[in-house]
């Protein structure tokens, strides 16, 4: 068996973030390392960490999803997760491999 990818969640709602959290526990590929609440959180997380991929809301305060990786210096996978299905364009402009609605 590979080794676990060092997973990120960031998401600002606590239900979804809890949920998402619960979810990929059931699922030995994914070793989530840290969860943060707003996009300023995540890339500090993201730069510190390093992880191999990030669960990434779009709608969020202090910094939205994609104003957050413009800055991010390590570049993880991304699979965006939200509630507005207008993202997904962008988001797959942005090289995210997944759009959870």
């Amino acid at each position: 068996m590979s080794k676990p990818l060092k997973t990120i969640i960031i998401d600002d709602e606590a239900i979804g973030l809890k949920r998402l959290k619960k979810l990929l526990t059931n699922y030995p590929l994914f070793d989530v390392v840290a969860e943060a609440t707003n996009g300023r959180e995540g890339l500090e997380l993201i730069e510190s960490l390093k992880p191999d991929i990030i669960f990434l809301d779009i709608e969020m305060p202090v910094m939205n999803g994609f104003d957050m990786l413009r800055l991010v210096m390590h570049h993880p996978k991304v699979v965006f997760t939200t509630a507005y299905d207008q993202y997904a364009m962008k988001a797959f402009e942005e090289n995210s491999i997944d759009y959870l609605l």
